[in-house]
């Protein structure tokens, strides 16, 4: 699978680039230790060097690469990695939500359970992509409709990365058990309800429910390849 084309509108060649790199790294195409050469990126894609090392910066920046004279070596996501990504996550969410309390978020609500039902419509014809999108701004809308600014710029710079991440794991689940998407559905369900009632206490469960299990499909999905390199 490539990077969904629908999601680079409006982007740089660079970061077209990035996105399809990030995306290898993240599914293992691209292994921890590799070099990346600029001269063969730049040929695959058809661009000159300076849109690359636009790219191979985006990806020092997450990283998911290490800058060296030679190369650029592909670091990939660690266990330990992708621990921390969803440890932020999670902090962030719970910041979050403790915003929604006492107020009315009806709108909100209505927004989120649109969401859920693009994500319905999705699983229902085994879009991947959409599926992933929709995943990924349900979140991302509990996050920007909180009005934090740091927050919200502390999400912007791992946004890509998370979208990524979500996105091959989708893939996977799709593939092999796509059981669990019903079950995201449905928890992202309950987690609006919750949000309707602004129930601090059920909110704050549902989150960690939900991140408990991410954190387990993820392991078993997408650092499956990761594991493999070690072996």
């Amino acid at each position: 699978m490539k990077y969904p084309t629908t999601w680079l509108q409006g982007a740089s060649l660079g970061e077209r680039i990035a996105c399809e790199l990030r995306l290898q790294i993240i599914r293992g195409m691209q292994t921890p230790g590799t070099v990346l050469s600029e001269n063969q990126i730049a040929t695959d894609f058809g661009t000159s060097r300076s849109p690359v090392r636009e790219a191979m910066k985006v990806l020092s920046g997450e990283g998911l690469i290490r800058l060296e004279r030679m190369g650029a070596v592909v670091i990939g996501m660690t266990p330990g990695d992708m621990e921390e990504l969803f440890d932020v996550r999670m902090l962030i969410e719970h910041f979050v939500v403790q915003r929604y309390v006492h107020r009315d978020n009806s709108i909100l609500v209505t927004t989120l359970n649109h969401m859920i039902d693009k994500m319905e419509v999705a699983l229902k014809h085994r879009a991947i992509a959409e599926f992933s999108l929709q995943d990924f701004n349900f979140h991302e809308a509990l996050v920007l409709e909180a009005g934090h600014t740091r927050i919200l710029h502390t999400w912007n710079g791992m946004r890509q990365l998370i979208l990524t991440v979500m996105l091959a794991a989708t893939e996977q689940r799709f593939a092999s058990n796509i059981e669990e998407s019903q079950v995201t559905i449905r928890k992202h369900r309950t987690f609006a309800n919750a949000l309707n009632q602004a129930n601090a206490q059920e909110l704050s469960r549902l989150i960690e429910e939900h991140y408990r299990d991410t954190r387990n499909a993820v392991n078993d999905s997408v650092l499956s390849s990761y594991r493999k390199t070690l072996s």
